[in-house]
């Protein structure tokens, strides 16, 4: 069923997505890229069942060989525990750890009284593994309830995706400030790729076409490419089943960037992107 609404939903959102014109605009107050590079390149995973956890070492791996790095979002409360072990290996060798939701059953934002209840759990996460990002489930979002966390950053939300329950977009390729009442705020990171589940699972494409040329636009606009990509839905051992697509498709398309942007990208974490902008606190156009 998925399937079919993607096929008419990319019928009828051709105008908007993957690229959404006017989204390169330039934030008020915006610095440019450090060290003068042309735009930014941020790698995020979302690890929602076991099955993903399971398979976050072959990616690690697979990022290593090619010189990246990356955040992977886990699950506090959902269908497995994070063990200690895997968080310290991925933060000592240059990963990121960040929180995804609370239970990831698409309850966070049944309303605010529970949004205010689950944040508490959420703040306490953020604390003991010394995360400062955060991605909701689904992708639903509410930048203003937001500020009940202790984040630098959000990653719920995008430039254009028409596909996603939520499908109001940021409309813009830049990270911007999101100020709350007393002074205080956090930087929104908007995914401005393609989410691999998009591509992969419902359109079933069987190349990296789309995430190039989306790149090779966010990279002429001097924006942040911003790709969320599953190890759950990544299989490893070249048989994919029917909710999975070859990790060879992920490692191609990283092959790719760092060919032909190796010089003027500057390749960060989200951390490195949020901390680097937010003193400027540049402003999203309407």
């Amino acid at each position: 069923m998925r399937r079919i609404r993607g096929r008419w939903l990319l019928q009828q959102s051709h105008d908007v997505w993957p690229i959404s014109p006017g989204s390169d605009k330039i934030p008020d107050g915006w610095p440019g890229w450090p060290n003068g590079k042309k735009f930014a390149f941020v790698l995020t995973h979302d690890v929602e069942g076991l099955r993903g956890l399971e398979r976050c070492r072959e990616l690690v791996q697979l990022e290593k060989e090619l010189g990246f790095r990356s955040s992977f979002n886990f699950v506090p409360e959902g269908e497995y525990r994070l063990p200690d072990v895997l968080r310290t290996v991925l933060t000592q060798e240059g990963f990121e750890v960040g929180v995804h939701d609370l239970h990831h059953d698409g309850s966070l934002y049944s309303s605010e009284r529970t949004f205010q209840d689950q944040s508490l759990a959420i703040n306490r996460y953020l604390q003991s593994w010394n995360a400062v990002g955060f991605r909701a489930g689904f992708m639903f979002h509410n930048i203003e309830w937001l500020h009940r966390l202790n984040v630098l950053y959000d990653l719920s939300t995008f430039d254009t995706d028409p596909f996603e329950p939520q499908p109001d977009g940021m409309n813009t390729i830049f990270p911007f400030w999101v100020p709350c009442n007393d002074s205080r705020g956090y930087v929104e990171l908007p995914y401005t790729l393609p989410q691999d589940s998009t591509l992969f699972l419902v359109l079933q494409k069987t190349d990296h076409q789309i995430w190039s040329r989306k790149l090779d636009w966010v990279a002429a606009g001097g924006g942040m490419a911003l790709v969320n990509v599953h190890p759950d839905y990544m299989n490893f051992s070249g048989n994919p089943g029917p909710s999975e697509y070859r990790a060879s498709l992920y490692k191609d398309f990283l092959t790719y960037v760092k060919s032909r942007y190796q010089e003027t990208c500057w390749f960060a974490l989200p951390r490195d992107v949020a901390d680097y902008v937010a003193p400027f606190k540049p402003v999203r156009q309407a």
